[in-house]
């Protein structure tokens, strides 16, 4: 009796250290969350009132994510066997750079299922009692603000930094998620990488960022391709940065299918689409030849993307989703060095 009073004790000594900044951290949610003006200009004050309007979690309840059943668990996996299968050989290249560091990273479905976890074995049982595992359900509805919850509401990539989170249980926690978008420009996943080490801070943790963001998009291009076996991938004009600007297009040169970037930069959409519409009308060029026409804009994509990478061939490649080695064959094909 007197070892399980002394565990207690020692328990309730830490919970007193703690209990005034979880405290200060639930006030400043309530405080903040509920002006919506600053909702408006703040992505996580948004989540944050997300939380606590719409699903009615309050901050500082000490709660994880929940867990799918084994049956639950193996039909989601089964759902989204193509994200995993393009998505393996990334989640095992980051992980060789991250891994070792602390950091855990998490491969999710829409509904923010942990469908894919890879992590060093010396640190499963803190992630595991995190809830950074395979089955655990990451949602702002299960977990509040979070990265993957909240990449997958707010469809762009998020960096959530510790007291970031809504719940005061996950305040330890960094994370930084980029969701993936499937053949139609849908979410249909996610790809996290997280952290709990003391020493890390957000200047390090942006090159951790950019890295989620280079692999979730080479995803999308993994799951385009995958979705049009046998068709022509076609680099477009794009005014979205980066993003992952690509056409399908069949030996007719007639689009089967386009990725978000190109969707936007084109104003394309599903009802379009199964049209059947020519590239080259699609791509408004204002020559006689739709082939030149075709030929022209991906040339004129190629050598914008190797400016903005100064010529590097590896860099460039990543942007667009595509090997080195099929870039190296566009570049020949369209003379372009």
């Amino acid at each position: 009796m007197k070892h399980g009073r002394f565990q207690r004790t020692i328990a309730e000594k830490l919970w007193e250290e703690r209990m005034p900044t979880d405290i200060a951290h639930a006030e400043r949610v309530y405080e903040t969350a509920r002006h919506r003006s600053a909702a408006a200009s703040s992505p996580i004050v948004a989540s944050w009132r997300r939380c606590m309007v719409k699903h009615h979690l309050a901050p500082e309840e000490n709660r994880k994510p929940i867990f799918l059943s084994e049956y639950e668990f193996r039909r989601a996996r089964e759902s989204a066997a193509g994200l995993i299968a393009e998505s393996t050989d990334e989640l095992d290249r980051i992980f060789q750079s991250v891994g070792k560091s602390g950091c855990c990273l998490l491969l999710t479905d829409a509904q923010g299922v942990a469908l894919e976890r890879r992590g060093a074995s010396g640190d499963d049982r803190d992630f595991r009692a995190l809830g950074l595992w395979s089955g655990a359900v990451w949602s702002e509805e299960s977990v509040g603000t979070n990265g993957i919850g909240t990449a997958l509401v707010d469809e762009r990539s998020v960096v959530v930094y510790r007291d970031q989170h809504f719940f005061t249980s996950n305040t330890e926690l960094c994370c930084t998620t980029a969701p993936i978008r499937d053949h139609t420009g849908r979410v249909t996943g996610a790809l996290d990488i997280s952290t709990c080490r003391d020493d890390i801070n957000e200047m390090t943790f942006s090159f951790v960022t950019q890295a989620v963001k280079d692999a979730a998009q080479r995803i999308e291009g993994n799951l385009f391709r995958r979705a049009f076996p046998g068709a022509r991938i076609v680099v477009v004009p794009s005014g979205f940065g980066a993003a992952l600007s690509l056409l399908a297009v069949d030996q007719d040169d007639l689009v089967l299918g386009a990725t978000r970037a190109a969707r936007l930069a084109l104003k394309l959409d599903d009802a379009r689409i199964a049209q059947g519409l020519p590239a080259a009308d699609v791509l408004q060029e204002q020559r006689h030849d739709g082939g030149s026409d075709l030929a022209e804009a991906e040339r004129s994509a190629l050598r914008r993307v190797l400016s903005r990478t100064n010529g590097n061939v590896t860099q460039a490649a990543s942007l667009l989703g595509i090997s080195r080695a099929t870039l190296h064959r566009k570049m020949k094909k369209f003379d372009v060095h």
